[in-house]
């Protein structure tokens, strides 16, 4: 029996209002909750240090993922990916 692959809750392309950009934090600490030990950063330090290089190349993760986003314009997207990826990024 094929079983479909669930669904990434912490996907960004659809997040386009405060309210979508609400339920991604939700669901973001969620996953913290459960895999935490598989972040990156475990600390609010750590953390704050690759959001902060994470916003600052934002842009070339869109070019590389030949994504038509635009990280010069804020939106809830970018901030969600923004925070999706410091929980990866060294």
């Amino acid at each position: 029996m094929d079983s479909k692959p669930e669904p990434d809750a912490l996907e960004t392309s659809a997040i386009s209002s405060r309210q979508d950009f609400v339920v991604f934090l939700q669901q973001l600490r969620s996953d913290y909750l459960k895999n935490g030990k598989d972040f990156e950063n475990q600390n609010l330090g750590d953390f704050l240090e690759a959001l902060s290089a994470y916003a600052a190349d934002i842009p070339g993760y869109y070019n590389n993922m030949s994504m038509a986003v635009n990280a010069d314009t804020a939106s809830w997207r970018v901030f969600a990916d923004m925070l999706r990826g410091a929980t990866i990024y060294e």
